[in-house]
């Protein structure tokens, strides 16, 4: 199949390319405006794979977007271009109203214009798979409930208002005009080449250099834990697989509070790390709690038991396996959180075209 990708050189993104290029003999075409969360140093192992191309494009670009649909003629979308930092979102709404809510409905029309065109066979396997948060559910208010797909919407931030009215709109996309789309619900993901202004890379990056590890609140807040490269798996699984007009929701059943998430990666880097920062005897030393964030949900959690029934996934690790492994992958690959804190891997994105 050909397969494009947006927001392919992001966090989640590379990860779906990587496991495409690396395990299916599929076409893929990253789609990604190289924001500061693009990286294509990311896509650096896959990149010179026949079956793999780059257009950098921006989603809003209706005519760029158009031009692209004609020319690679895709099988599947997957869409998962998004703002998505919900600290960026509070002190900077616009961006994400422009990249997730127009981004999404200018790609839906390119696609749909798309679809018209295709014969009855390409039809039928043509698929618009719009990858989405749980955080356009709100949060739960007990510790026994859990978002399933038919959660009702109550999104508290900026960002996950965006992402829930990009949601609708791809529903009413396949409920008006007909075009198959599928909405993926995902819980928070983790793993390699994460950008560290989040959770997991800020506190493993911030503690090997002896910095605060900086808690929101109290650090009760609950969060369902997903490894990346099994969302990757569950994402493509969904694309090639899921029937269309479907929401999917995809968890890692790995509910910890933040302050359990950080003092378990405090403990893991104990036991590694010989040589501590000057005058720390434990990186739990560093933990700092601050304010908390205006509208912090309390707890997300997922009921992933219809993705396992219909399509037979599953999560392969468990938070354990899984934060030792990201943690053991950002200490054997400094050079790339290096350049993505110095700012150096920018330099790849200026006067690139394609």
């Amino acid at each position: 199949m050909k397969i494009l990708v947006t927001g392919g050189a992001g966090f989640i993104g590379s990860a779906v390319v990587r496991h495409i290029i690396n395990h299916t003999q599929d076409t893929v075409c990253v789609v990604d405006c190289l924001t500061y969360a693009g990286n294509l140093e990311s896509l650096a192992s896959v990149e010179k794979s026949p079956r793999y191309s780059f257009s950098r494009t921006d989603i809003t670009d209706a005519v760029g977007i158009s031009a692209l649909f004609r020319e690679f003629k895709p099988d599947v979308v997957m869409h998962l271009a998004a703002e998505s930092h919900v600290d960026r979102s509070i002190d900077g709404p616009a961006a994400f109203i422009q990249t997730n809510v127009i981004g999404t409905f200018t790609l839906l029309e390119a696609a749909r214009q798309h679809y018209s065109i295709l014969d009855d066979k390409q039809k039928a396997g043509f698929r618009f798979h719009h990858i989405s948060t749980d955080e356009v559910f709100g949060d739960l208010h007990d510790n026994e409930g859990l978002f399933n797909e038919e959660s009702a919407y109550a999104p508290s931030s900026p960002y996950s208002a965006s992402k829930a009215g990009s949601d609708h709109l791809a529903r009413a996309w396949n409920r008006t005009y007909g075009l198959p789309v599928i909405i993926t619900n995902c819980s928070n993901n983790y793993g390699p080449y994460h950008f560290p202004e989040k959770l997991i890379p800020l506190v493993i990056l911030n503690a090997l250099a002896g910095k605060p590890l900086p808690v929101y609140g109290n650090g009760e807040q609950v969060r369902d834990w997903l490894y990346v490269e099994d969302h990757a798996r569950a994402l493509y699984k969904v694309a090639t697989e899921g029937k269309a007009g479907e929401t999917y929701c995809i968890g890692g059943h790995n509910e910890r509070r933040n302050i359990d998430v950080v003092k378990t990666v405090c403990s893991i880097l104990d036991s590694i790390i010989v040589n501590k920062p000057a005058n720390i005897k434990s990186f739990a030393d560093l933990i700092t709690f601050v304010e908390d964030r205006p509208g912090h949900d309390l707890r997300y959690a997922i009921d992933a038991s219809k993705i396992e029934r219909e399509l037979g996934w599953v999560p392969q690790e468990t938070f354990e396996s899984g934060i030792e492994k990201t943690i053991k992958w950002y200490l054997a690959n400094e050079r790339w959180w290096q350049r993505v804190l110095d700012g150096s891997y920018a330099g790849e994105r200026l006067g690139l075209n394609k």
